[in-house]
């Protein structure tokens, strides 16, 4: 093949322009994302010669090499592993087919353009060789194909590159930088070797670079032709916990996360039985990204007797816990086990439903530590990842008793925290039931008016804010034999908690306000399916609630939201016999034509206070002028 000259794709382009000239506050992080792509390579090359051995040619230890050269200015990262060929090369450097390039560049262009971690999040790895090189060199052949068929890829990062058909004796990748003036530092072993400890010392592959000795004569460092392991070369994960401290997990969760930051947990584990596997687990200290992208896979990756066979392993944790990151491995599943059976296996099963519980059990551990540092971790970990957990109430049902123990609340008593344990603790002496609101904030929540008399008599109401609340309440019921129940929906009805002499001037108010009722309800017709009165309200003069069947208001308004058909109902509403507004109303004759005015500025001002909105805006300011100059 003749030297032929290609464009990048349009959004490479982007990429390579904003990694050249952004990501200066961590050069080192290149020297990371190449070792770790070599370390893939062998990684594939393994996998792939479990059924084709002769791609192991006549080199079977796969290794990765690190060098330099101070008169050329190159840093060249060589591995032996599964290599590319010429349509590979141009494929796989010349385009991104990964999706979230746009949030990548979004990212950079905004208030974290200078955090270089996120280059290996968007696996855009291999780009970042530019932030130090004005120049990068490739050349590869792919593992199975003859020396003649080897690949030389090069670029300057700019608009094009250039590849071309070379001899490549041995299989794998050479990746040569050309360093940009004034990144000598990159020319010195010490340098390299501490960025390969710092990144990558846990990679189960050696780290090669040529060993170094004085030569007193010239005063100096110089290269031996001998090469040396410089990172340990042993997977963390099958060291027993004894030998492995914390700065080591730290590292290694850092290393497989693209996290600055320690994890705010971790376990590691050995379980035998059924299933036999290894497994490493962290729970991050703070929310990615996208943690709301549900189509993301896991953080897990799937190891079979330190064999990598996948990043990402969706089939190991469950959905709703996607944002733990670590490793499993396995010694039952098969080397040669595809996606589909994985997806299958009972094994997978067993290690899926196990690696489950010991999250589980890890953040139970946090949440119920006598160690108040240890609780403030939960409360951090709430804060970032509750509304996610919240999913898993009605997505496992197996583990759902666990889960509710973990979620927690603001209520009427405290703004965070509340746990359904620490509700059910300070229930009211005749309460039996678990009362809630939700509400599009939680302002709105606290001064909704279905709340005054629960208010009124101390009694503590849980405000749910959050957009999955809706979703969750449809899972969950009750809690330790009490059921949980909305404020606004259905007629209040305290029980016990509600004396006789209150229950006996409701219904005679609702006697004695009949005809206002009536006229109400005539005035509001095609609005508010009834108008009764209320013992719920103590300021307010009117609420609207749903029929305990209905969806709530601010479900409709989510599911308008998001572009849904909400199914229709029209609200009761409900008023305040004490209220001077509505006595107004009850002294207005038949004949007063402000009767209607006042009765659908009441039925807004009720919608509004609800969190809703209205259909008509203009009328109810022309009615509002109207009865403020009348």
């Amino acid at each position: 093949m003749d030297k032929q000259t290609h464009s990048f794709q349009a959004e490479v382009k982007q990429i390579l322009h904003l990694v050249t000239h952004s990501l200066y506050s961590n050069k080192e992080i290149f020297l990371r994302e190449l070792v770790s792509n070599a370390s893939d390579a062998c990684d594939k090359l393994r996998f792939e010669a479990l059924d084709h051995p002769q791609l192991f040619e006549d080199q079977p230890d796969l290794r990765i090499r690190v060098s330099f050269d101070e008169q050329a200015r190159t840093v060249t990262i060589s591995d032996n592993g599964i290599g590319l060929s010429a349509e590979e090369a141009i494929a796989h450097l010349g385009t991104i087919a990964k999706s979230g390039t746009r949030e990548f560049m979004a990212k950079l262009e905004g208030d974290q353009k200078k955090d270089a971690n996120l280059i290996g999040q968007f696996g855009v790895g291999f780009y970042s060789g530019f932030i130090v090189a004005d120049r990068i060199t490739v050349e590869s052949r792919r593992a199975g194909l003859p020396a003649d068929q080897g690949v030389r890829w090069s670029s300057e990062g700019t608009g094009d590159f250039e590849v071309e058909a070379i001899t490549k004796p041995g299989r794998g990748t050479d990746v040569v930088l050309h360093l940009r003036e004034g990144e000598d530092e990159f020319l010195k072993t010490w340098r390299l070797k501490s960025v390969i400890s710092k990144y990558s010392d846990h990679i189960s592959l050696p780290i090669l670079m040529r060993a170094e000795e004085w030569d007193a004569d010239n005063a100096k460092q110089v290269l031996k032709d001998e090469w040396e392991p410089v990172n340990k070369a042993s997977a963390l994960w099958t060291r027993s916990k004894s030998e492995v401290t914390q700065a080591e997990y730290d590292a290694f969760y850092q290393q497989i996360s693209y996290d600055t930051e320690a994890p705010l947990a971790f376990t590691h584990n050995r379980v035998e039985g059924r299933s036999e596997y290894t497994q490493l687990l962290y729970i991050p200290a703070k929310a990615p990204f996208d943690l709301w992208n549900r189509d993301k896979r896991g953080g897990v990756k799937l190891y079979v007797k330190r064999v990598f066979i996948m990043d990402d392993a969706e089939a190991l944790m469950p959905v709703y816990l996607r944002f733990v990151k670590g490793v499993i491995d396995s010694a039952d599943l098969p080397l040669n086990v595809s996606r589909e059976l994985l997806q299958e296996s009972r094994d997978v099963k067993a290690i899926r439903e196990g690696s489950t519980k010991r999250v589980l059990s890890m953040l139970e551990s946090l949440a119920n530590s006598e160690d108040a540092g240890e609780r403030d971790k939960y409360a951090r970990f709430w804060t970032d990842f509750g509304q996610v957990l919240k999913e898993g109430v009605g997505e496992d049902h197996a583990n759902q008793e666990r889960l509710v123990k973990l979620l927690r609340f603001s209520s009427t008593h405290a703004d965070t925290g509340v746990s359904l344990a620490d509700y059910v603790s300070r229930l009211k002496d005749g309460q039996d039931v678990i009362y809630y609101i939700t509400a599009d904030s939680l302002s709105a929540a606290k001064n909704s008016p279905q709340l005054e008399i629960f208010r009124k008599k101390g009694i503590e109401v849980l405000l749910l804010t959050e957009r999955v609340d809706e979703w969750m309440l449809s899972h969950l019921f009750e809690f330790e034999g009490k059921p949980l129940q909305s404020v606004a929906k259905g007629a209040v009805d305290l029980g016990d908690l509600q004396d006789e002499e209150e229950k006996k001037k409701a219904e005679e108010a609702a006697e004695q306000f009949k005809p206002v009722l009536d006229r109400l309800k005539a005035a509001l017709e095609g609005r508010a399916k009834e108008v009764r009165v209320t013992t719920r309200l103590v300021d307010s003069p009117a609420c609207v609630v749903v029929d305990e069947g209905d969806i709530s208001g601010h479900l409709a308004r989510m599911l308008k939201q998001a572009g849904q058909a909400a199914p229709t109902s029209q609200p009761t509403l409900e008023i305040n016999p004490d209220h001077a507004l509505v006595k107004k109303l009850g002294g207005l004759d038949a004949a007063d034509t402000r009767f209607g005015d006042l009765a659908q500025v009441l039925f807004d001002q009720a919608l509004l206070a609800e969190g809703g909105v209205l259909e008509d805006p203009a009328a109810y300011v022309k009615r509002v002028n109207a009865l403020l100059l009348g």
